[in-house]
């Protein structure tokens, strides 16, 4: 039986801070420290805290629409707004791990060490054809949508659960950034352009320092390149795409804390994004995103994830506002 939402529903007005909002304040605050600590070696600190200011005042602006048109539109546009900052809150990793020494060379080595070849490289090489190509990079592209119907669903048909699942998303995301701030590895699509394929072919895989600072030269993905999810994939990696972010893949571990999200709520719902997800996670080391390592620990991971942030919802919001509206 369909389920029907008023979205104008006027609800009693919550004071304060949804837990996504809460979190991602925390995670606002935490990198703020950390550009003052590096203030001097970043390339442009000044505008990234204004940026920063700018996604505060955004947040309350959010909070103060809400509090004088309160309804459930105005909650869903609150949690939506916070989990689209996640596309500025990506590329804003390189601008500190830039500053580090990349880690490239130890993630290669380790690659050709226990499955004694470059698993990226021969899996694009053995299924070039568009055949294999079209449908991985669609499921690659599928990514954001897959998350987006979730939300959806969530939203439309288990609203009690909606906030949570809103805050378990976003700080599995924030906790994958943390993590790839500190540890800086750009992945094959960057790295091997870097050193050059006869040297991984050779298997040399050098230290390269602090290359990533002054150089972001991302090779063009393998695969059929007249096919339409391809130049989509081009197309957005071009855009938005940073040497930064390879270990762990977090389009592994985001696309199963997904899957989970899905499983629970509804099995049919899980079933039909399956075969997205295999797609995905099969794209990340063909497209040459990421080491196969990088995607082994990224699905391991997000058990852990998963669990964490669910944990860390309970402990601090197990009251959240979102139960008035229930």
């Amino acid at each position: 039986m369909a389920v029907k939402i008023n979205l104008f529903e006027r609800v009693e007005s919550g004071k304060g801070l949804f837990a996504v909002e809460s979190i991602s304040l925390i995670y606002n605050a935490l990198t703020t420290i950390l550009i003052f600590l590096l203030y001097t070696r970043m390339e442009h600190p000044g505008i990234m805290l204004l940026e920063r200011l700018g996604i505060v005042i955004l947040t309350f602006a959010l909070i103060f629409m809400y509090q004088a048109f309160p309804c459930r539109l105005t909650a869903f546009v609150r949690m939506v707004v916070q989990m689209s900052l996640l596309a500025y809150w990506y590329p804003d990793t390189f601008e500190f791990n830039r500053l580090f020494p990349n880690l490239d060379h130890l993630f290669a080595s380790a690659e050709q060490a226990i499955f004694h070849c470059q698993p990226s490289v021969e899996f694009s090489e053995l299924c070039p054809s568009m055949w294999f190509s079209e449908p991985f990079n669609m499921g690659y592209f599928f990514y954001y949508p897959m998350m987006l119907i979730v939300v959806v669903y969530y939203f439309i048909n288990r609203f009690e659960w909606f906030e949570k699942i809103c805050f378990v998303l976003v700080t599995s995301f924030f906790i994958y950034y943390l993590f790839y701030i500190l540890v800086p590895v750009a992945g094959p699509q960057f790295y091997f352009p870097a050193i050059g394929m006869d040297k991984v072919n050779a298997c040399i895989f050098p230290a390269i320092g602090d290359y990533f600072n002054n150089n972001d030269y991302l090779i063009p993905g393998p695969g059929y390149e007249h096919g339409f999810f391809y130049n989509l994939v081009e197309a957005s990696q071009e855009v938005g795409e940073r040497p930064t972010a390879a270990f762990p893949s977090s389009h592994v571990g985001i696309s199963t804390i997904v899957m989970i999200m899905a499983w629970r709520v509804n099995r049919k719902l899980a079933y039909i994004l399956a075969p997205f997800y295999v797609l995905l996670c099969c794209a990340t080391v063909y497209i040459q995103a990421h080491y196969l390592i990088d995607s082994i620990v990224g699905l391991v991971t997000a058990f852990f994830v998963y669990q964490l942030a669910t944990l860390m919802y309970k402990r601090w919001f197990i009251s959240p506002v979102f139960k008035m509206l229930g």
